[in-house]
Order: structure tokens, then sequence, then C-alpha cells
């Protein structure tokens, strides 16, 4: 069943505003990505397949490419990741922070106050507009079941 909630008709009102049409893929890409951050194109398709049973995975690619080409969604390539990853969080600067065993990722407000790591030591001669950190480690999840192992 398609959303045809006040939240549907924001995000139409969103595709609009950047001078795409809100079609009914489009819609669905943007609402699920938007209730569920950090998902890669295969994660999407599976979840809007009931909803749009003659949609495909290649129209889902699609449809993130467009987005994130005209900055609706941010698209984040993490290391050991099944693909690139997408959210609705833009224009902010934030990072992530991964898990390297079960892969979770959460968001990381941007750094405050001068951190060295986040200033080039040569810039080229480029305008740095933003910096992409991700943090690695493990979560109190994953955590005690990596010590709990025998290597």
């Amino acid at each position: 069943m398609v959303d045809t909630s006040h939240a549907a008709t924001d995000r139409a009102d969103t595709l609009r505003r950047h001078g795409l049409r809100a079609t009914a893929g489009r819609v669905a890409v943007l609402t699920y990505v938007d209730r569920h951050p950090h998902v890669t194109a295969a994660d999407v398709f599976e979840g809007i397949r009931q909803e749009l049973p003659s949609t495909s995975s290649q129209a889902v690619h699609n449809v993130l490419a467009d987005l994130h080409a005209c900055g609706i969604l941010r698209r984040t390539d993490l290391p050991d990741s099944s693909g690139a990853q997408y959210e609705t969080r833009t224009g902010d600067n934030h990072h992530h922070v991964q898990c390297v065993e079960c892969g979770r990722v959460e968001d990381v407000d941007c750094v405050v106050g001068h951190a060295s790591c986040l200033t080039p030591s040569d810039d080229h001669g480029m305008r740095i507009f933003t910096a992409d950190v991700t943090f690695r480690g493990i979560c109190g999840s994953c955590e005690p079941a990596r010590t709990d192992r025998t290597d």
C-alpha cells in the first residue's frame, strides 16, 4: 500500500522543489531511506518490493542516484560495507562510526574545536568544504562475542 500520509505529501513536495517528478517510486524510496538511514540499494529494494511489486533493482539504483545527484540524499561509501549507503541527513558534514564486526553505522556530529585530522597539511590549492571521517570500532553488542572468541 502506497503511503498517502502527510509525510508522503511532504516528500513529494521535496522532490518537486528539487526539480524532480514525484513518482510513486521516488516517494517510496525517499520514505524508506528517511525511515531507515544508512541503507544500501539492496536494502531499499527489499524494503519497498511489497509496496511497489513492479519495481526493479535497477529502478531503485536509478532513483537513489537521482536523489543523491540533486542533494536530497547523502551517499557514503564505508569500508567493509556491502555497498554505498544512503541517508536523508545532508548538508551538515556529519561523520560516521562503524562497527567492524556487525557493520552497524551511526551518525557522529561534526567534531567541535580544532582537530588536526580535519585540516589537511596541504590543500593543494583547493578550497576545502567537507571532511569525511569514519570512526571504526566495535559496538557494545559485538564486544562480548569478540572477547569470548578463541582466535
